[in-house]
């Protein structure tokens, strides 16, 4: 994943003192359930966001699309070929 530098840690430090070291990347894995849920209750409401499909022989396409919709509710998918 790009980032910062690594993260350095002192090894025998954390194990003498029984440390624990958690991470998380963006969400807890619980707000896939909860956003499945807002959804399905009608609370969230995805009409305003427009996606544009793109086949995987499109991926060019796409990536120009991409770049010159950039807003909040513009999205371009890669989507395997019909065939």
């Amino acid at each position: 994943m790009l980032g910062g530098d690594d993260l350095s840690l002192p090894y025998p430090w954390i194990m003498r003192n029984s440390i624990t070291v958690r991470g998380q990347w963006m969400y807890p894995r619980t707000a896939n359930v909860g956003i499945i849920r807002l959804l399905a209750s009608g609370a969230l409401d995805l009409a305003p966001e427009r996606v544009r499909a793109f086949g995987l022989d499109a991926v060019n396409e796409a990536v120009t699309y991409a770049a010159e919709h950039g807003g909040p509710f513009d999205r371009a998918s890669l989507t395997p070929s019909a065939g």
